[in-house]
């Protein structure tokens, strides 16, 4: 069972529906004990960073997410969820950044508007780009090249768990991935066929 957490922010439907797809026995949840029984977990998002580990913290979804995590259960961030993963955020923060989930290091910080030439870009970063995938398992049977949705104003920080990477204003990480815990800036529910086979890719490594 893939449960998908539920902390009101985000398309759970669509995300729902392409787990289901791949063949996955889907439970939208925002029950802490839920998360910690299932056997992978999906967070998926489309919101503000503060918002949402605010109602994650608050709900003790937050906590539940930390320990499945490191007790090895799969889990798959996708947009929002991905820059939950990091230890802080800055989106909406004032003097400091919002502490998150702290799966992987580094603060998450807004994408800029020039590029080092000077050029500008449109900020958010919306439509479809592509990925220098570097991750065997996330990516498998997936060409180099293919294109993927996306749409955020704020980038994660580069680091040794970098798995794939896209380049708009700036190069930025759009994958990491730290042991069985996989984080993708873009949609994979909203990608065609690169997304599909993504998801798929994740739901074989739970059965797996």
């Amino acid at each position: 069972m893939i449960a998908v957490v539920d902390y009101k922010k985000g398309n759970l439907k669509s995300v729902e529906r392409g787990l289901g797809a791949c063949g996955a026995d889907v439970l939208v949840t925002d029950v802490p004990e839920d998360i910690l029984r299932a056997d992978a977990l999906v967070l998926p998002g489309v919101g503000a960073f503060a918002d949402a580990m605010g109602t994650l913290e608050e709900t003790g979804q937050a906590n539940a997410i930390r320990q499945a995590v490191a007790g090895g259960t799969p889990f798959l961030g996708i947009c929002l969820g991905m820059h939950l993963m990091f230890e802080g955020g800055e989106e909406h923060a004032e003097d400091v950044p919002v502490k998150g989930l702290g799966i992987l290091p580094g603060t998450v910080g807004r994408l800029p508007r020039l590029d080092a030439a000077g050029n500008a870009h449109k900020i958010p970063h919306v439509g479809w780009n592509t990925v220098d995938a570097l991750d065997e398992v996330l990516f498998a049977g997936i060409p180099q090249g293919s294109y993927f949705y996306f749409t955020h104003s704020f980038a994660a920080p580069d680091s040794a768990y970098t798995c794939g990477r896209t380049a708009h204003s700036v190069t930025f990480p759009s994958a990491v991935r730290r042991g069985r815990a996989f984080g993708v800036q873009f949609h994979p529910e909203k990608s065609s066929d690169a997304g599909t086979k993504l998801l798929q890719n994740f739901v074989d490594l739970v059965k797996g």
